[in-house]
């Protein structure tokens, strides 16, 4: 089949790649002018990184990525409160890699081999369809015929507004805003730790990478209108709610303005009863975003890219390849998401009880088998791959 996948983030090119081995010819639409920079630190895990060593593509993922060995909570004086060991988690952690979101991206996309057709700055604006076929128009004027479309265009997807009506699958904004960013030079280093401080409001994590970079994130509690798609107007609101901030944080936001790449978002998830209307579906966080609070979205994504296109190549039903790749990962996906909403309380408490809360639970990390009794489920997914697509 011709199927056309909008967005060329991680869900669209992994679902490429396996439409790919299914025989099918896929087409990529990016409507950034070349692939995606910036972004944030994701730490790969559970059976997105089964699909990961099914594609090949591990050893690459490892030498771009980071064994990150501990989770550190520091007070104002950068005295550690507790820590949680990777370790206590993972157990040998053969199975987890941390790495920069577009890396990842990046590395999915070369395993393509330029097999597939990328059209970069353009996206669609209007999809037509009927009983055989998907009529595509698209933002440069263009005009293309598929037999499927799938939104692998993210949180904000615009296949999702276009099938499933505007109001459909509206985003649940879970009140906290994300900023991410990389600088080189940065005063401070801890290799292979992630730090983290915590205010209420907001908490602030340092990670030094290679080639004497640093990245920080931010997670702020923001209840008012977001600021719009404008990293002036984004950097000013994270400089209003994070002044007089202790630790680092006036040095990191110092950093902002000199900073490589700039990342803001907000943490919002979408809940659909379906991800499939006729002949268009959706995929990623197009379809089932967990929040950046969840940890998981992008082993997720490929997760889904892999089942959808196992699915379809089982059936030369559409209609029914998507009711069962629906089935089999709904269940998966809303556990994850009923988790992250109650995880605001790490990533920035609200007031100084959950401050006290989250401090004291980062204590009681650092003792024999809790971090695994606490963490540890949510690090294996309760889910059985298919056999991969093959044509």
């Amino acid at each position: 089949m011709r199927i056309l996948i909008v967005g060329a983030g991680i869900a669209g090119p992994t679902l490429a790649y396996w439409l790919l081995q299914a025989g099918h010819e896929p087409t990529l639409v990016e409507r950034a002018p070349e692939l995606r920079r910036g972004g944030y630190l994701v730490d790969f895990w559970g059976a997105g990184f089964d699909v990961a060593e099914r594609m090949g593509i591990v050893p690459e993922l490892r030498r771009r990525g980071y064994a990150f060995t501990e989770g550190r909570a520091v007070g104002p004086d950068g005295r550690r409160i507790g820590s949680v060991k990777t370790s206590a988690i993972m157990g040998a952690v053969e199975k987890y890699v941390s790495i920069a979101r577009t890396d990842l991206a990046a590395v999915i996309y070369t395993a393509l081999q330029d097999r597939v057709d990328l059209l970069l700055d353009d996206t669609v604006a209007r999809l037509e369809q009927d009983e055989h076929e998907v009529r595509v128009v698209f933002a440069s004027g263009g005009e293309r015929t598929f037999d499927l479309v799938i939104g692998a265009d993210g949180l904000h997807s615009r296949v999702r507004r276009l099938a499933f009506g505007p109001d459909a699958g509206a985003e649940k904004y879970l009140g906290i805003v994300i900023a991410a960013y990389e600088s080189r030079g940065y005063g401070f280093r801890d290799d292979l730790v992630a730090l983290m401080y915590a205010e209420v409001g907001f908490q602030a994590v340092r990670v030094s990478l290679r080639e004497d970079r640093t990245m920080f994130v931010l997670s702020v509690r923001h209840d008012g209108p977001l600021p719009p798609d404008d990293p002036a107007a984004q950097q000013a609101l994270l400089r209003d709610r994070l002044a007089g901030a202790g630790w680092e944080v006036p040095a990191m936001l110092a950093e902002m303005s000199r900073a490589d790449t700039f990342y803001f978002d907000a943490a919002s998830q979408i809940r659909l009863p379906s991800w499939s209307r006729g002949r268009v579906g959706l995929v990623g966080d197009a379809a089932a975003c967990p929040s950046f609070l969840a940890g998981q979205g992008s082993a997720l994504a490929m997760v889904e890219s892999y089942v959808l296109a196992a699915e379809l190549c089982r059936s030369n039903d559409h209609r029914a390849a998507f009711a069962r790749y629906h089935e089999m990962l709904a269940p998966l996906i809303r556990s994850k998401q009923d988790a992250a909403m109650s995880l605001g309380t790490a990533f920035a408490p609200k007031n100084r009880r959950q401050l006290f809360v989250r401090n004291a639970a980062m204590r009681m990390m650092g003792l024999p088998k809790v971090a695994d009794l606490v963490m540890g489920r949510s690090f294996r997914d309760a889910i059985e791959l298919p056999e991969p697509a093959a044509a």
